[in-house]
């Protein structure tokens, strides 16, 4: 995966209330997983790259809007870089793919939501292979619209 993608899943309702799934996602290379929760829409959390490690992001709860940044040099990347940007929701089951090389920043956009993240690599690779940098670098987050 050389670009950031998004893997379309299901959502399936009864009486019995709701399934959402991914069952074209294969868990192969997924090492560990972690949930973010985010109280109230103010919070900025990124950027926050990675050289080697890939990540998957789901929305189980709420919503949110997600930057991603292909960053060029690690050391002082450019501050033109273009990001992407994509809307993860609880309402459309998806899974955003963010390969190896790119920097993430997300927000929720509705109170009480709740981000589940993917990763193939272990904390202690991920912690080695981290780079942060401030969240108004490539995108304004106060210009984002709820």
């Amino acid at each position: 995966m050389s670009q950031p993608k998004v893997i379309a899943g299901e959502i399936f309702r009864d009486a019995r209330g709701r399934i959402a799934s991914l069952n074209t996602f294969h868990f192969e290379d997924v090492k560990r997983m972690y949930v973010v929760h985010h109280p109230d829409t103010n919070v900025v959390r990124g950027w926050n790259g990675h050289r080697f490690e890939r990540k998957w992001l789901f929305c189980s709860a709420g919503a949110f809007h997600v930057s991603l940044v292909e960053i060029d040099d690690w050391a002082s990347p450019s501050k033109d870089l273009q990001p992407l940007f994509f809307n993860l929701t609880e309402k459309t089951s998806a899974l955003l793919c963010v390969p190896a090389g790119y920097a993430n920043c997300f927000k929720a956009t509705q109170p009480n939501s709740t981000l589940v993240i993917f990763s193939d690599k272990t904390i202690e690779e991920s912690l080695a292979d981290s780079y942060r940098f401030d969240k108004d670098t490539w995108f304004q987050w106060s210009d984002a619209k709820q």
